[in-house]
Parts: structure tokens; C-alpha cells; sequence
């Protein structure tokens, strides 16, 4: 499967690794509408030879692009038309049916200042019979007072297959460095079938330490920490769960951390896929085992996970610990007509790293202007850009990657043409410290040398 593939790539690029069940919402929004917010997609087990099958829910929820003011009580309506041939619907207390495809749900006001809502909670089960492959939209829409919604939809399908899931693990913060730590998440399988075994992937960042590598499982260090893939033997049976912890160890140059977990059915194509190009090593401690709570039938044969929606789980482990970023600027010559390189660098004195892994916020954004009688010219695009507020001189923000290593340091070359000489000509560079995604002012103990100067022919 590539779903595991594309999160060890993406841990590997900047840890910015995305939630696994979405919603339908807005990407912007101008005006007080409702929106609706459900699952994408979800998948129902088959019902087994007695008739029974597990009941999926559905969670919808009603929101508001404008917390201003007062939202009456609304209607949800749900209609289920499209999956009436393969699934029986549950309604709760709050849902009145309509039709036998058709229900409307009551749902609460939002006072001023809330934007959102529950509406309905309603099961899910496939019927006896139903064929695998079999789908069909959930789809939605509401109403309250003068305000409607956009129209929004959940696909549901029905398959046969274990349907692995990881429970959601608490975030931690205030960690102190040197210290250790557990991450604990339950392992469960809610499919119709048995995973014989299973692939576990785990990642943490370069502030943690996995105090412990396990023999059947290999590992890989990268540029923003520790990945590790392990072959679980022991098979979990539909209904089962598991305690899955991992201990982690806090390191001196910890920060703002994070751990990502994922699981599906073991195959060796898996296996391989996950592998990738990259090698990996084979850790020496003990290994690492599920103990299933109680038995289950075994499969004859490895199956995919019908639902990988909720394989995948990340866990931000803040510590108590500071990083003294350092700007230093350039002297540059030159003649009138002539293009000379100032330089900017951005320092990271430590102790800790400093990392936007979620985000991807920059670690510093540096401001500067043209030094008197300078123009700047062209810039990385990707990394720089001139405001656009019309004032003169103009202002130039440049960013740094997500993530700088203690000790490390970043540096922007930016070209100056000498339209002529003023004798010391300089500007001020300084960091932005209050970007609501990264702030500086939250770690950097030393605001103070976050400030340098470009000069010009002095």
C-alpha cells in the first residue's frame, strides 16, 4: 500500500503529515454560511455467515464561517437513498425519519462566539448479502433560521478485510530534557477479518530517542529524527485490542517534538514498499510483542485494511527548553553600476533544535530594506518576498526552512546593485518574533541579537 510510503516520505521531508478522516468546508469563505463537516469515506465490513456485521458511525457536524452574533436551532437533513440497497442506518434520538432513505435531525444554536456544532450521530451496518464493492453517497444539507448550507456528502462502501485502527494518543507538554516519556495508543481491529500480522511504522523526531531498539524491528536515521519499521507476528482478530506504548527518551536539544505512529496488515510488498530506497537497521533488544486480550479466528491469507482512515496517528511532545537564535549581517564594496552579494545568517546557538514539523512554519523570517543608494535584485521565490503595501523603500521578508539543528546556521545571499555610492550606507535586518505559527518570543531567551546590519561601502 502506498498510504504507509507517502507518510515516511513526508516525515522525512518536513513531518507535515495529514489527518486521516476530512471534511467539507470552505476554503475561503466571504459571507455567514453554514457548512457541513463529515467523513470523506468510509467503508462497511461485510456481515458474516450468521447475518452480523459491525456498526460504523457517522459523526456531522454543523459550523459557521462567522462567530459574530446568534445562530438559531437548525435541521440536518440526511438522505441515505443512494445506500439503502446495501446498509441499514440507526438513527439517534435527535434524527425523525422522513421516508425510509430520508431523516431530519434537530440541532442546537450556536451561541455568539461558537462555530460549530454536533448534529447527528447515526450507525451504519451492511446488510446480509451485500455485495463487496457496493457504494453510495451520504449526503447532507441544513438549515437555520435564514442560513443554509452548502451540500455535503460521505461515500460509503462495504469490503471484507481486517480494519486496523489506532486510538488517538494524548499531545504532551512541558517535557523536561533528560527525562523519559510513553506514548500509549490502543491497537484495535473493528473489520470482519483477521490481521495475521502486522506493519508498524513509528517516527520520532530529532529531539527523542527510542530507548529501546527492537529485533524485529529496523530503523533509519534522517535529517528530522529516527523512523522505524516492525514486523508484529502476533494476529489480531476482529474485536481485539491492544496496548501499543513506546518510550521515548527526551534529549537536551528537544523541543518542539512530534510522534507519528501508523499500522497495516503485514504483507512483504508492504514491507518492501516501506523500505524504499533508503536502508535500514535491524535493532539488537528485545523484540517487540502484541498480547491479545482474547482469541480470534486466523485468516488464510494476508488482506488488505478496508479502511485505512484511521491507521495513522500523531502525538506533539513539547519540551521545556530554549534555542538563541543569532542574526549576523555583511560589510559589502563596490562601485557605482556594480551587483555585490550581502549576506544574511541566521545562527542557532542551542541548546535545542528548533523544528515547525506540523505547521511548516518557518524557523525565522528576517526583514530588511535596500541600503540607500541600492536596489535588490531577483531573489529565491521560493524562499523571499517584497511586500506589497506600495510604501517606499520597499520592505523584503526572506524565510528560513522549517527546521535548524542546534549549531546549525542558514544563510540568504541577497544581490545589491550599487546605484551609487553613499558613503555607510546600511539597513537594519531584524526577525519577525511574533509569528502566531512559530513564535520566536517563546523560546529565544536573547531577543537582542536578533537584529544585525547589511553595510555598504564603508
Amino acid at each position: 500500500m502506498r498510504h504507509l510510503q507517502r507518510l515516511l516520505g513526508a516525515a522525512v521531508a518536513c513531518g507535515a503529515l495529514a489527518a486521516a478522516a476530512a471534511g467539507t468546508g470552505p476554503a475561503h469563505a466571504l459571507d455567514n454560511e453554514l457548512w457541513i463537516s463529515a467523513p470523506y469515506e468510509t467503508v462497511l465490513p461485510g456481515a458474516d455467515a450468521g447475518g452480523s456485521a459491525p456498526e460504523r458511525s457517522l459523526d456531522v457536524s454543523v459550523s459557521r464561517d462567522v462567530a459574530d452574533g446568534r445562530v438559531p436551532a437548525g435541521q440536518l437533513t440526511v438522505d441515505v437513498s443512494e445506500i439503502a440497497g446495501f446498509a441499514r442506518v440507526s438513527w439517534p434520538a435527535n434524527c425523525e425519519p422522513a421516508s425510509e432513505t430520508r431523516a431530519v435531525c434537530a440541532f442546537p444554536e450556536m451561541p455568539a462566539g461558537t462555530d460549530s456544532v454536533r448534529a447527528a450521530t447515526f450507525g451504519l451496518r451492511a446488510l446480509p448479502g451485500a455485495d463487496v464493492g457496493s457504494s453510495g453517497q451520504v449526503r447532507y444539507s441544513a438549515t437555520a433560521g435564514d442560513l443554509t448550507s452548502h451540500a455535503g456528502e460521505t461515500r460509503v462502501g462495504v469490503g471484507n478485510g481486517p480494519d486496523l485502527g489506532l486510538s488517538e494518543a494524548p499531545h504532551q507538554r512541558d517535557l523536561r530534557p533528560g527525562t523519559v516519556t510513553s506514548v500509549r495508543a490502543t491497537l484495535s481491529n473493528t473489520g470482519n477479518r483477521t490481521a495475521e500480522r502486522t506493519l508498524l511504522w513509528i517516527n520520532a523526531s530529532y529531539g527523542l530517542r527510542f530507548t529501546e531498539r527492537h529485533a524485529n524491528c529496523e530503523y533509519r536515521e534522517h535529517d528530522t529524527g529516527t523512523g522505524a519499521l516492525c514486523v508484529l507476528d502476533e494476529a489480531v482478530a476482529p474485536g481485539q485490542r491492544f496496548a501499543l506504548d513506546t518510550e521515548l527518551g527526551v534529549g537536551r536539544k528537544a523541543l518542539y517534538e512530534r510522534f507519528d505512529h501508523s499500522v497495516q496488515p503485514y504483507s512483504d510488498e508492504a514491507l518492501a514498499e516501506a523500505r524504499g530506497e533508503w536502508t535500514w537497521t535491524r535493532g539488537t533488544g528485545a523484540e517487540l510483542d502484541l498480547r491479545p486480550a482474547a482469541g480470534g479466528a486466523r485468516a488464510s491469507a494476508p488482506e488488505p485494511d478496508i479502511d485505512p482512515q484511521d491507521n495513522y496517528g500523531t502525538v506533539i511532545l513539547d519540551a521545556r527548553n530554549t534555542a538563541d537564535l543569532e542574526l549576523t549581517g555583511s560589510r559589502v564594496r563596490g562601485a557605482a553600476g556594480d551587483t555585490v552579494t550581502a549576506k544574511i545568517t541566521v545562527h542557532n546557538r542551542g541548546p535545542a533544535w528548533v523544528a515547525s514539523l506540523g505547521v511548516g512554519a518557518a524557523v525565522a523570517t528576517v526583514r530588511f530594506q535596500a541600503p540607500v543608494g541600492t536596489t535588490v535584485g531577483p531573489l529565491p521565490e521560493d524562499r523571499c518576498w517584497p511586500a506589497e503595501d506600495g510604501t517606499s523603500p520597499t520592505t523584503y521578508y526572506c524565510r528560513t526552512p522549517i527546521h535548524l539543528h542546534d549549531k546549525a546556521q542558514y544563510t540568504f545571499e541577497i544581490p545589491l546593485r550599487i546605484d551609487r555610492v553613499v558613503r555607510g550606507a546600511r539597513t537594519t535586518v531584524a526577525t519577525l518574533n511574533d509569528d502566531p505559527e512559530l513564535s520566536i518570543r517563546k523560546f529565544d531567551p536573547n531577543l537582542r541579537n536578533n537584529r544585525t546590519e547589511i553595510v555598504v561601502n564603508r
